[in-house]
Parts: structure tokens; sequence; C-alpha cells
């Protein structure tokens, strides 16, 4: 699995619209609206090089309120947190 960082710059009064598009892109597997220099970071997991190049150029950067992208690869995951239960309340 290939994951790719996209720090995204949007138009400040489209962010939840903007961050609910780029989430339903396939490809996407979360959008997280920061603090920073940049208002999303979209975290992008595909299998293959090429899958960046279509998720990124040719649909997330067409989402309307997006002002600008930068997009960087990961070579290595050094961390690996189950999400889910750390987010558990523990209900079934």
């Amino acid at each position: 699995m290939i994951t790719a960082i996209v720090f995204v710059k949007a138009d400040v009064a489209r962010i939840p619209e903007t961050a609910e598009a780029i989430a339903a892109l396939e490809g996407v597997s979360e959008v997280y609206s920061v603090t920073g220099g940049v208002d999303l970071i979209a975290m992008i997991r595909v299998r293959h090089h090429d899958d960046i190049a279509a998720v990124v150029a040719d649909e997330l950067n067409k989402v309307p309120g997006i002002l600008s992208t930068e997009t960087h690869i990961a070579f290595r995951t050094y961390s690996q947190h189950d999400l889910e239960a750390a987010f558990s309340l523990g209900l079934d």
C-alpha cells in the first residue's frame, strides 16, 4: 500500500464542504481539518504510484473550494495504531 499525505489550502468559507467532498473520493482514507499553514490534510492510500496521480491530479485538485495542494509520498510507516480500537467506547 502506498500512502500520500496531501496538504490542502481551501477557501475558509467552504472548508466543511470541501473536506466532505475530498473524503468521498476513492483512495482517500481520511481528511483532517488542522491548524497552521494549511486548512486540511488528506490521507491517500492506494496500491500503485499511478493511482496517486489519478486521485490527486485527476480528482482531488478539481474539488470546489481547493485553492492549492502539496503532496508528500510516504516511504515507511514507523507506527501502526489501531485507530478504531483507540476510539472505541467498548460498546458492542
